[in-house]
């Protein structure tokens, strides 16, 4: 029986790379798996996918009566629209508990880290398996991308010794210079589309009934969406209105201001700004010191919903 390995539908680095890493284990256990995508490749995780001499994951979208093991996620609303009907057989992931159920038991690897190769690293320590130069290369940098080159409230010593140990087999001497390369690619705008922008890192939510999509763009300098934020908030507003949601909101990540300017559309924006302790004005607002959606704006966003 061959087993698919998938991240969540709109896939980051950490989900493209932790459906790699973890199907390689598989495979190397014994376990016969195919890591597979939901969704295109970001600029980041293309360059990462190059760097590191490996191709993209097959893209697959439907699942009916297959076998997959999940990575990055347990929400329904990431996962296939067909999931009820494929048989999951086990969930790898650093997110918060999501809505996911099975009808038999199945294998978990779920901690509160900063990235799911850092779970997948422990996996393969676990079942003393050697990790690969380009395996350790790929993981090395989801981690590296999750964890914002270890600035992220998420990041965990875990996480930094996951690196420093996979930076040695990847034959990367300076993991913090190498991390903000890429992140300079990661920042890349010029020449892309506003709507693939906005879906470029991007999650929906369901909080309390309500449908919340959260979009994140990180860089190192926010100058470069001066010229896009009207653009990139008249997309937001048509994103919410295409999808039927009740709000949208897209962070926009200065990783060396540390910190985040969140544009946001929605049916009750008192909503966001009781989550935050916030005013918004124009539909933007400035949050200091916020750079994890995970961690930092998925749970108060939560707690205001409920």
């Amino acid at each position: 029986m061959t087993a698919y390995v998938l991240g969540h539908k709109i896939p980051d680095s950490d989900s493209i790379c932790s459906a790699l890493s973890l199907a390689y284990l598989k495979n190397a256990i014994g376990e016969q798996a195919i890591a597979v995508r939901q969704g295109e490749l970001n600029p980041e995780t293309a360059y990462i996918l190059d760097k590191f001499g490996l191709e993209a994951p097959l893209l697959k979208t439907s699942f009916a009566g297959e076998s997959v093991y999940i990575v990055d996620h347990s929400d329904r609303a990431q996962s296939p629209d067909d999931l009820s009907e494929a048989t999951v057989l086990g969930i790898v992931d650093h997110h918060k508990l999501g809505d996911i159920t099975t009808a038999a038991p199945l294998e978990c690897w779920i901690r509160p880290v900063g990235c799911t190769n850092t779970i997948i690293k422990e996996m393969f320590d676990y079942y003393a398996v050697e990790i690969p130069k380009s395996i350790a290369g790929i993981m090395m940098s989801a981690i590296l991308s999750d964890t914002v080159i270890f600035k992220s409230p998420t990041c965990t010593e875990l996480d930094i010794n996951a690196v420093e140990v996979l930076a040695v087999i990847a034959g990367i001497d300076d993991h913090k210079a190498y991390g903000l390369e890429m992140f300079k690619v990661k920042s890349s705008v010029e020449g892309t589309p506003v709507r693939e922008l906005v879906l470029r890192d991007f999650k929906d939510f369901e909080m309390n009934g309500k449908r919340v999509g959260i979009g994140q763009l990180e860089t190192v300098d926010l100058s470069v969406f001066d010229n896009l934020k009207d653009a990139l908030q008249a997309d937001i507003a048509a994103l919410k209105q295409e999808g039927g949601r009740h709000s949208v909101c897209l962070l926009l990540t200065d990783i060396m201001q540390e910190g985040s300017e969140l544009l946001v559309v929605g049916d009750d924006l008192a909503l966001i700004e009781k989550a935050f302790d916030t005013s918004i004005t124009a539909g933007k607002t400035w949050l200091d010191g916020v750079l994890s959606r995970k961690k930092q704006v998925v749970p108060p966003l939560e707690k205001a919903f409920a």
